[in-house]
């Protein structure tokens, strides 16, 4: 026993002992002839220790882990297995590859893991470990390596709490590979996954359903909805977006009397994304009695958009999503209003303004000002909606500037600020297509530099196509000529290296020579352009490898898992 052992003083009376020192405090311990006091007190302890050792009850066994699952897909090829450990190994220091010319190799991962999902490959069971703890630290990587990683990673990360993150939350995503049943399991295999897996089986299970048979997927929800918690609801409802039809109306009514105030947001927000839906309709009758057209007057008056903003938030407006409280310095009719026309089917402001066109309506002029109010909301509508001909006609041409105001003063020149505030081009431009996309955001950069054009590059497909590379590229070579600092461009920059086709690499050479310092220049801004165009080059040329070693081989050229 812990207490006292037969024979020595209690075990605390010995540990303050020596922690006082035996000339200060004389042992509670008999000393043998010829032995100092010190001795006798380790005497003591080692047979005190020794003694509550074998006192000790043996622990009851820890259950064995049942074995690693098998993951069906191929291994990757030899050179690709190498260069992900290469990659995983520079994760613990960024940024500190050496010369400010070589790539930096932690940025490079994300899209080495995207290639290898893309080409369905398995993780290295030997690199699992190095690719959760990856994920622990760098959020943005948890879906693509928790996909990669597969069953294997999912049943490694349940015997290790630091990557319990793979287990729920954003792993469901990630986790989808391995957990949920394939097409030929059946309803029972279903139904046991879906009432005892972990939250990211279940939402990688929901997902693949609504994929396979939107109804069923949506049953499954429906068969447990009333005893999830809340923020669990929150997220699959969530996953009902991709594959949103008029089926799910029903079950997204019910979901706007959800004690949850998220959930019922949510519900209101996939509701208004319909059409057809009857949310949709309340909404449309609501913004009809606010906002309207003025026809042209016999006095040469063009027509305009005249707007009554809603003097109240009713209990029917609440439930059908609006929130009644302004956030701190708007107005509550304007917040109201803008709430109201976000919701509006796009469609509908056609029909009421007599066929015109979204750029015909969008050109037409607002009056007392409320154009910024009226504009943003349609902003927000195109992008929830994912209509490209608002969206085109919100964006207007990317050559002029970001506001165009209608008619003159201070009160237009604040609201076509407050429009500027409230307007997301980059949200905008994810509604069109990519070419147009792309062209678009090279004409923007061509008329503005780049600035304004992080945010814009970042909604571009990848690798970016050929006139948007030349874009940037220009873009750069001329801050360079104009001395600017190559920091004050780096997030671009990073975005080139990750972006930029690598076939562009060669064309890229010239730009690496170092040019003579000009007179008016920053100092030292010459080698340090020179020194970023040879990072660029040089990570072009590495992903163009890591993609070329990516690339199907032989069975003999194959890794061993």
């Amino acid at each position: 026993m812990p207490g006292a052992v037969s024979g020595t003083a209690p075990w605390g009376d010995l540990v303050a002992a020596a922690l006082l020192g035996t000339e200060r405090r004389v042992p509670p311990v008999p000393v043998r002839p010829g032995q100092d006091a010190a001795a006798g007190l380790l005497d003591a302890a080692a047979l005190s220790t020794v003694t509550r050792r074998a006192g000790l009850r043996p622990a009851a066994p820890w259950a064995l882990p049942g074995p690693a699952p098998e993951d069906p897909r191929p291994p990757l090829p030899r050179a690709a297995r190498r260069r992900l450990g290469l990659l995983l190994a520079d994760r613990s220091s960024p940024g500190q590859s050496g010369s400010r010319a070589a790539p930096d190799l932690t940025e490079l991962l994300p899209q080495w893991l995207a290639i290898a999902n893309r080409h369905g490959y398995g993780a290295p069971a030997a690199l699992l470990p190095a690719l959760l703890d990856t994920a622990r630290a760098r959020t943005d990587l948890r879906p693509e390596v928790l996909t990669f990683a597969g069953p294997r990673g999912l049943w490694l990360a349940r015997l290790n709490p630091d990557w319990k993150f793979a287990l729920r939350g954003s792993a469901g995503r990630g986790a989808a590979a391995g957990a949920a049943p394939p097409e030929s399991a059946g309803p029972e295999a279903t139904e046991k996954l879906w009432q005892e897996g972990l939250f990211a089986e279940r939402v990688a299970l929901l997902a693949a359903m609504r994929h396979r048979d939107p109804a069923a997927g949506l049953a499954l929800l429906a068969s447990t909805w009333a005893t999830e918690r809340a923020e669990d609801r929150l997220m699959f409802l969530d996953s009902l977006r991709d594959e949103l039809s008029q089926q799910d109306e029903p079950f997204l009514e019910q979901a706007l009397s959800d004690r949850s105030r998220n959930v019922r947001a949510t519900a209101a927000e996939l509701l208004s994304a319909l059409p057809d839906s009857a949310l949709a309709a309340r909404m449309a009758e609501r913004s009809r009695a606010y906002v309207t057209l003025e026809r042209a007057d016999g006095r040469g008056a063009a027509p305009r958009i005249a707007v009554e903003a809603p003097s109240g938030c009713d209990s029917g407006m609440q439930r059908d999503g609006i929130v009644a409280k302004a956030p701190s310095g708007r107005g509550q009719r304007s917040w109201w209003l803008g709430q109201l026309v976000e919701a509006t089917p796009l469609a509908r402001w056609t029909e009421w303004f007599h066929g015109r066109t979204a750029e015909e309506i969008v050109a037409l002029p607002v009056a007392d000002d409320w154009q910024a109010d009226l504009h943003a909301a349609w902003c927000r509508a195109a992008v929830r909606q994912r209509d490209t001909a608002w969206s085109r006609a919100l964006l207007g041409a990317p050559a002029e500037p970001p506001t165009t105001p209608v008619g003159t003063g201070d009160a237009v020149l604040a609201a076509a600020t407050l429009t500027a505030s409230w307007r997301d081009p980059a949200k905008l431009l994810a509604a069109l297509p990519p070419e147009e996309r792309a062209v678009w955001v090279a004409e923007f950069i061509a008329a503005h530099g780049l600035s304004d054009a992080f945010r814009l590059l970042g909604v571009c497909a990848v690798p970016w196509s050929e006139p948007l590379g030349r874009a940037v590229v220009d873009a750069l070579d001329i801050a360079r000529d104009a001395g600017s600092y190559p920091w004050s461009f780096s997030g671009v920059m990073g975005l080139a290296e990750r972006c930029l086709d690598p076939a562009q690499a060669d064309r890229l050479e010239v730009l690496t020579a170092t040019r003579d310092e000009p007179e008016d220049g920053s100092p030292g801004a010459v080698g340090y352009w020179s020194e970023t165009f040879q990072r660029l080059v040089a990570t072009l040329r590495l992903r163009a490898t890591m993609r070329s070693e990516l690339e199907p081989v032989e069975t003999t050229d194959r890794a061993a898992p």
